[in-house]
Order: C-alpha cells, then structure tokens, then sequence
C-alpha cells in the first residue's frame, strides 16, 4: 500500500470490487453520486491495494463479487462481505439509501445471501464485462484507487 493510498483510505470505507464487472462499476458509479459526505475510496479487487487489503483478512482467493472494509486502517476496521457489504454500504449514504440499507439487514442473511449469489454467479452474462478496469473521468480519480497500475 502506498503513502497516497494510506492517506486517502485511513478512517474511511473502501469498497474492493470486481473491476471488470460492468454491475459492480456501476455500483461504483451509484455510491459515488450518493456519497454526499465524501466516506467512501473504491478499489478493484484485482488492484494491488485490494489484493493486499484482502490478504490482511486471511482471503487469497479472488472473492465474487463486492466487499466492504469500513473504518480502514483504524482499531474498528471491519470487513463485510457478499449482501452484508451492500447493507452496510447502503447504510452509510443519506436517506431513503440508509433506510433501505437497514431493511435490507433485517432480511435473513442466509435468504440475502442466496439472492447475492444468484447475481454474482450471473453477472457477467446479464451485465456484460470490461476486459480491463475502465478509466474513471478525472473528477473521480481521487477518489478511485489502485485502477492505475
């Protein structure tokens, strides 16, 4: 992990995602135009930084799909992962996203996570796949991290 990337997680949420996924760059893309209060950093999972936050978890296997490391780099990081990810994720925007986001939790993990695996193991065919991590517009390079290398 570089300097850079050090300074701009620390304390913040950093969404790892598949970053040749369209579904999880749109994702991103929703996340970005919602955080109003500037709380999350996004990485591909494919990144060095997203390889190296997962190994910190014990996790060398390329995972399917969205996770979510809130508070980075701080005693209360946590990683979430699969729906508990898009809860929390959800969770951490302004309203109605919040609320949703606390609905969402009080789902059955077992029933959220069925319906997750069902669009993660279909993603590709129902949303299509980039064959590299796109380039985000300059105005969001800040806030993207490891899409460089």
């Amino acid at each position: 992990m570089t300097e850079v990337e050090r300074n701009a997680i620390q304390g913040r949420a950093l969404l790892l995602y598949d970053g040749v996924c369209a579904l999880c760059n749109g994702v991103v893309q929703f996340l970005m135009k919602r955080d109003q209060l500037d709380r999350f950093r996004y990485a591909p999972l494919q990144s060095a930084l997203g390889r190296e936050v997962l190994s910190r978890f014990g996790i060398h296997a390329f995972p399917d799909g969205v996770m979510l490391l809130t508070d980075a780099l701080t005693p209360s990081e946590r990683l979430f992962q699969r729906s508990d990810a898009v809860a929390k994720g959800m969770q951490l925007l302004s309203a109605p996203w919040r609320v949703l986001g606390r609905l969402l939790k009080l789902t059955p993990r077992p029933l959220r996570d069925w319906g997750y695996s069902i669009v993660a193991r279909l993603r590709y065919r129902l949303f299509g796949r980039y064959d590299t991590c796109p380039i985000p517009p300059p105005d969001q390079r800040n806030r993207l991290l490891g899409v460089y290398e």
